[in-house]
Protein backbone atom coordinates (compact mmCIF):
# COMPACT_ATOMS: atom_id res chain seq x y z
CA UNK A 1 0.00 0.00 0.00
CA UNK A 2 1.07 3.48 -0.33
CA UNK A 3 1.93 5.53 2.51
CA UNK A 4 -1.72 7.30 3.32
CA UNK A 5 -3.58 3.77 2.68
CA UNK A 6 -0.58 2.21 5.20
CA UNK A 7 -1.36 5.00 7.50
CA UNK A 8 -5.02 4.77 7.59
CA UNK A 9 -5.18 0.75 8.32
CA UNK A 10 -2.99 1.34 10.82
CA UNK A 11 -5.15 3.08 12.52
CA UNK A 12 -8.96 2.03 11.85
CA UNK A 13 -10.85 -0.02 13.98
CA UNK A 14 -14.06 -2.03 12.83
CA UNK A 15 -16.27 -0.90 10.08
CA UNK A 16 -17.36 2.80 8.99
CA UNK A 17 -20.95 3.44 9.14
CA UNK A 18 -22.91 6.08 7.28
CA UNK A 19 -27.09 7.54 7.05
CA UNK A 20 -29.09 9.65 4.91
CA UNK A 21 -30.89 12.27 7.46
CA UNK A 22 -33.95 14.72 5.98
CA UNK A 23 -34.41 17.45 7.76
CA UNK A 24 -37.04 20.06 6.95
CA UNK A 25 -36.35 23.83 8.03
CA UNK A 26 -35.76 25.26 10.87
CA UNK A 27 -33.97 22.42 11.90
CA UNK A 28 -30.42 21.89 14.24
CA UNK A 29 -28.60 19.11 15.03
CA UNK A 30 -26.37 18.45 17.86
CA UNK A 31 -23.11 16.26 17.03
CA UNK A 32 -21.52 15.02 20.55
CA UNK A 33 -17.84 14.14 20.11
CA UNK A 34 -17.45 10.69 18.35
CA UNK A 35 -14.37 8.18 19.36
CA UNK A 36 -13.49 8.38 15.71
CA UNK A 37 -13.56 10.61 12.80
CA UNK A 38 -16.88 11.96 11.00
CA UNK A 39 -18.01 13.90 7.83
CA UNK A 40 -21.25 15.16 6.21
CA UNK A 41 -22.10 15.41 2.94
CA UNK A 42 -24.66 17.87 2.12
CA UNK A 43 -26.91 16.44 -0.93
CA UNK A 44 -30.16 18.86 -1.16
CA UNK A 45 -30.48 22.03 0.39
CA UNK A 46 -27.81 23.91 2.76
CA UNK A 47 -26.88 24.03 6.15
CA UNK A 48 -24.25 25.66 8.52
CA UNK A 49 -21.82 23.87 10.73
CA UNK A 50 -21.29 25.64 14.59
CA UNK A 51 -18.09 24.39 16.18
CA UNK A 52 -17.91 25.27 19.40
CA UNK A 53 -14.73 27.33 19.41
CA UNK A 54 -14.59 28.43 15.80
CA UNK A 55 -16.70 30.57 13.08
CA UNK A 56 -19.61 28.83 11.90
CA UNK A 57 -19.20 27.71 8.51
CA UNK A 58 -21.65 27.87 5.53
CA UNK A 59 -21.92 23.91 3.64
CA UNK A 60 -23.60 23.79 -0.01
CA UNK A 61 -24.45 21.12 -2.32
CA UNK A 62 -22.02 18.61 -2.41
CA UNK A 63 -19.83 20.07 -0.11
CA UNK A 64 -18.32 17.68 2.39
CA UNK A 65 -16.90 18.27 5.95
CA UNK A 66 -14.31 16.14 7.88
CA UNK A 67 -13.92 15.70 11.58
CA UNK A 68 -10.37 14.07 11.83
CA UNK A 69 -11.28 13.90 15.68
CA UNK A 70 -15.12 13.60 16.04
CA UNK A 71 -15.11 16.85 17.45
CA UNK A 72 -18.49 18.16 18.79
CA UNK A 73 -20.29 20.24 16.37
CA UNK A 74 -24.15 21.65 16.03
CA UNK A 75 -25.52 21.08 12.46
CA UNK A 76 -28.56 24.08 11.83
CA UNK A 77 -30.66 25.02 8.69
CA UNK A 78 -29.67 28.98 9.09
CA UNK A 79 -27.69 30.88 11.80
CA UNK A 80 -30.91 31.77 13.63
CA UNK A 81 -32.26 28.43 14.03
CA UNK A 82 -32.67 26.59 17.59
CA UNK A 83 -30.34 22.98 17.75
CA UNK A 84 -33.71 20.86 18.96
CA UNK A 85 -31.96 17.69 18.58
CA UNK A 86 -29.28 15.15 19.23
CA UNK A 87 -27.63 12.85 17.18
CA UNK A 88 -28.06 9.30 18.66
CA UNK A 89 -27.86 5.72 17.52
CA UNK A 90 -31.37 4.50 15.73
CA UNK A 91 -33.33 8.03 15.65
CA UNK A 92 -35.53 8.85 12.89
CA UNK A 93 -33.68 9.07 9.18
CA UNK A 94 -36.85 11.79 8.63
CA UNK A 95 -38.48 14.91 10.31
CA UNK A 96 -41.40 15.95 7.67
CA UNK A 97 -42.07 19.36 7.87
CA UNK A 98 -42.91 22.82 6.34
CA UNK A 99 -39.97 24.17 5.45
CA UNK A 100 -37.03 23.92 2.81
CA UNK A 101 -35.76 20.32 2.64
CA UNK A 102 -32.54 19.81 3.40
CA UNK A 103 -30.66 16.23 2.71
CA UNK A 104 -27.62 15.45 4.51
CA UNK A 105 -25.75 12.04 3.98
CA UNK A 106 -23.74 11.71 7.54
CA UNK A 107 -21.10 9.02 8.39
CA UNK A 108 -18.39 8.11 11.30
CA UNK A 109 -15.15 5.86 10.98
CA UNK A 110 -13.65 4.05 13.78
CA UNK A 111 -10.03 5.08 14.63
CA UNK A 112 -7.68 3.16 17.73
CA UNK A 113 -8.36 5.69 20.76
CA UNK A 114 -4.95 4.52 21.59
CA UNK A 115 -3.64 4.81 18.34
CA UNK A 116 -2.05 7.91 16.82
CA UNK A 117 -0.28 8.82 13.89
CA UNK A 118 1.01 12.64 13.27
CA UNK A 119 -0.25 12.36 9.69
CA UNK A 120 -3.74 12.85 11.29
CA UNK A 121 -2.84 14.57 14.23
CA UNK A 122 -1.93 17.45 12.50
CA UNK A 123 -5.30 18.43 10.61
CA UNK A 124 -7.38 20.90 11.50
CA UNK A 125 -10.79 20.02 13.93
CA UNK A 126 -12.85 20.34 10.91
CA UNK A 127 -11.73 20.17 6.84
CA UNK A 128 -14.40 21.16 4.68
CA UNK A 129 -13.96 20.44 0.93
CA UNK A 130 -16.62 22.58 -0.74
CA UNK A 131 -18.04 20.97 -4.53
CA UNK A 132 -16.19 22.80 -7.30
CA UNK A 133 -16.88 22.33 -10.73
CA UNK A 134 -13.56 20.20 -12.50
CA UNK A 135 -12.10 19.47 -8.98
CA UNK A 136 -11.89 16.32 -6.88
CA UNK A 137 -13.74 14.35 -9.51
CA UNK A 138 -13.15 10.94 -7.93
CA UNK A 139 -13.84 12.44 -4.42
CA UNK A 140 -17.43 13.34 -5.95
CA UNK A 141 -17.85 10.17 -7.85
CA UNK A 142 -17.20 8.77 -4.23
CA UNK A 143 -20.15 11.10 -2.53
CA UNK A 144 -22.12 9.88 -5.86
CA UNK A 145 -21.71 6.27 -5.47
CA UNK A 146 -22.71 6.15 -1.79
CA UNK A 147 -25.63 8.28 -2.10
CA UNK A 148 -27.00 6.22 -4.15
CA UNK A 149 -26.65 3.04 -1.94
CA UNK A 150 -27.91 4.50 1.03
CA UNK A 151 -31.34 5.79 -0.82
CA UNK A 152 -31.70 2.93 -2.08
CA UNK A 153 -30.05 -0.26 -0.73
CA UNK A 154 -30.21 -2.95 -3.14
CA UNK A 155 -28.29 -6.74 -3.19
CA UNK A 156 -24.72 -6.46 -2.35
CA UNK A 157 -25.29 -2.76 -0.68
CA UNK A 158 -23.72 -3.92 2.78
CA UNK A 159 -20.51 -4.74 1.08
CA UNK A 160 -20.43 -2.16 -1.09
CA UNK A 161 -21.30 0.44 1.45
CA UNK A 162 -17.86 0.13 3.85
CA UNK A 163 -16.02 -0.16 0.73
CA UNK A 164 -16.92 2.94 -1.12
CA UNK A 165 -16.63 4.78 2.48
CA UNK A 166 -13.22 3.89 2.83
CA UNK A 167 -12.68 4.95 -0.39
CA UNK A 168 -14.58 8.12 0.59
CA UNK A 169 -12.32 8.60 3.47
CA UNK A 170 -9.10 7.97 1.52
CA UNK A 171 -10.02 10.91 -1.16
CA UNK A 172 -10.99 13.13 1.32
CA UNK A 173 -7.65 13.33 2.58
CA UNK A 174 -6.32 13.16 -0.36
CA UNK A 175 -8.07 16.22 -1.24
CA UNK A 176 -6.94 17.98 1.50
CA UNK A 177 -3.43 16.97 1.18
CA UNK A 178 -3.16 18.33 -2.85
CA UNK A 179 -4.83 21.45 -1.41
CA UNK A 180 -2.14 21.74 1.14
CA UNK A 181 0.64 20.92 -1.34
CA UNK A 182 -1.09 23.08 -4.04
CA UNK A 183 -0.41 26.44 -1.09
CA UNK A 184 3.08 24.96 -0.67
CA UNK A 185 1.98 24.25 2.89
CA UNK A 186 4.26 22.44 5.05
CA UNK A 187 3.81 19.16 6.86
CA UNK A 188 2.38 15.32 5.73
CA UNK A 189 1.10 17.45 2.36
CA UNK A 190 4.96 18.58 1.93
CA UNK A 191 6.44 15.28 2.78
CA UNK A 192 3.98 14.09 0.21
CA UNK A 193 5.28 16.39 -2.68
CA UNK A 194 9.01 15.96 -1.60
CA UNK A 195 10.28 13.11 -4.15
CA UNK A 196 12.83 12.54 -1.35
CA UNK A 197 10.79 12.41 1.48
CA UNK A 198 8.29 10.57 0.10
CA UNK A 199 10.51 7.36 -0.74
CA UNK A 200 12.39 7.10 2.71
CA UNK A 201 8.67 6.62 4.39
CA UNK A 202 7.93 4.48 1.63
CA UNK A 203 11.15 2.34 2.39
CA UNK A 204 10.42 2.66 5.97
CA UNK A 205 6.45 1.68 5.57
CA UNK A 206 7.46 -1.22 3.09
CA UNK A 207 9.94 -2.87 5.13
CA UNK A 208 9.90 -1.57 8.84
CA UNK A 209 11.83 -4.85 10.49
CA UNK A 210 15.34 -3.15 8.33
CA UNK A 211 17.72 -2.00 10.37
CA UNK A 212 17.67 0.89 8.75
CA UNK A 213 20.39 3.88 9.13
CA UNK A 214 20.31 7.28 7.73
CA UNK A 215 23.27 6.93 5.18
CA UNK A 216 21.39 4.22 4.07
CA UNK A 217 18.40 5.72 3.73
CA UNK A 218 19.67 8.45 2.16
CA UNK A 219 21.84 6.33 -0.48
CA UNK A 220 18.35 4.58 -1.14
CA UNK A 221 16.59 7.84 -2.24
CA UNK A 222 19.29 9.41 -4.05
CA UNK A 223 20.30 12.36 -1.75
CA UNK A 224 22.89 13.39 0.69
CA UNK A 225 22.17 12.33 4.78
CA UNK A 226 22.11 16.22 5.84
CA UNK A 227 19.56 17.06 3.27
CA UNK A 228 17.24 14.01 3.80
CA UNK A 229 17.60 14.45 7.94
CA UNK A 230 17.03 17.98 6.82
CA UNK A 231 13.92 17.83 4.89
CA UNK A 232 12.56 15.13 6.59
CA UNK A 233 12.27 16.35 9.81
CA UNK A 234 11.31 20.18 8.31
CA UNK A 235 7.77 18.40 6.71
CA UNK A 236 7.29 15.11 9.20
CA UNK A 237 8.36 17.06 12.41
CA UNK A 238 11.10 14.49 13.63
CA UNK A 239 14.28 12.98 12.43
CA UNK A 240 13.83 9.27 10.11
CA UNK A 241 14.59 7.41 12.89
CA UNK A 242 12.49 8.88 15.27
CA UNK A 243 9.70 8.39 12.69
CA UNK A 244 10.54 4.75 11.93
CA UNK A 245 10.16 3.78 15.89
CA UNK A 246 6.98 5.62 15.89
CA UNK A 247 5.67 3.52 12.80
CA UNK A 248 7.26 -0.09 14.05
CA UNK A 249 5.04 0.77 17.43
CA UNK A 250 2.36 2.07 15.54
CA UNK A 251 2.06 -1.35 13.67
CA UNK A 252 2.73 -3.32 16.26
CA UNK A 253 0.11 -1.94 17.98
CA UNK A 254 -2.05 -2.91 15.16
CA UNK A 255 -1.08 -6.26 15.06
CA UNK A 256 -1.44 -7.11 18.93
CA UNK A 257 -5.05 -6.01 18.27
CA UNK A 258 -5.85 -7.85 15.29
CA UNK A 259 -3.80 -10.98 15.27
CA UNK A 260 -3.04 -13.69 17.93
CA UNK A 261 0.50 -13.62 16.70
CA UNK A 262 3.07 -14.40 19.60
CA UNK A 263 4.73 -10.95 21.07
CA UNK A 264 8.26 -12.76 19.87
CA UNK A 265 7.17 -12.99 16.27
CA UNK A 266 5.68 -9.21 16.40
CA UNK A 267 8.87 -8.27 17.65
CA UNK A 268 10.99 -9.68 14.48
CA UNK A 269 7.88 -8.49 12.28
CA UNK A 270 8.81 -4.53 13.32
CA UNK A 271 12.47 -5.23 13.41
CA UNK A 272 13.38 -5.93 17.13
CA UNK A 273 15.43 -8.62 17.83
CA UNK A 274 14.65 -9.22 21.52
CA UNK A 275 11.45 -9.59 22.93
CA UNK A 276 12.75 -7.74 25.91
CA UNK A 277 13.41 -4.94 23.64
CA UNK A 278 10.48 -4.97 22.41
CA UNK A 279 8.34 -4.37 25.01
CA UNK A 280 10.16 -1.86 26.82
CA UNK A 281 9.79 0.47 23.73
CA UNK A 282 6.55 -0.30 23.37
CA UNK A 283 5.34 0.35 27.42
CA UNK A 284 7.47 3.86 26.79
CA UNK A 285 5.10 4.76 23.76
CA UNK A 286 1.99 3.48 25.01
CA UNK A 287 1.90 3.30 28.61
CA UNK A 288 1.73 -0.51 29.03
CA UNK A 289 3.52 -3.99 28.18
CA UNK A 290 2.61 -5.17 24.60
CA UNK A 291 0.13 -8.01 26.84
CA UNK A 292 -1.83 -5.49 28.68
CA UNK A 293 -1.97 -3.41 25.12
CA UNK A 294 -3.70 -6.88 23.85
CA UNK A 295 -5.93 -7.36 26.25
CA UNK A 296 -7.04 -4.31 26.43
CA UNK A 297 -7.57 -3.68 22.97
CA UNK A 298 -10.32 -1.23 21.42
CA UNK A 299 -13.69 -2.83 21.05
CA UNK A 300 -15.95 -1.32 18.61
CA UNK A 301 -17.93 1.54 19.59
CA UNK A 302 -21.47 2.53 18.62
CA UNK A 303 -21.49 5.94 17.13
CA UNK A 304 -24.45 8.09 15.87
CA UNK A 305 -24.26 9.32 12.69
Amino acid sequence: MDILSDTIAAIRTGSPSSGLFIRHAPWGRRYPVVPGAGFHVVLQGSCWVVPPRAEPIALGVGDVLFMPRGADHDLIDSPTSPVTETAYPGEPREIAGPGVRTALLCGAYELGRRRSHPLLNELPEFIHVPARPGRDPALRGAVDLLAAEVAEPRAGSDAAIPAILDTLLLFVLRAWFDEQARDRAGGWAGAFADPSVAAALRAMHDDPAHAWTVPELSAAVGVSRATLARRFTATIGEPPLSYLTRWRLLTAARLLGETDAPLATIAARVGYTSEFAFAKAFKREYGVPPGQYRRGAEAPSTVAV
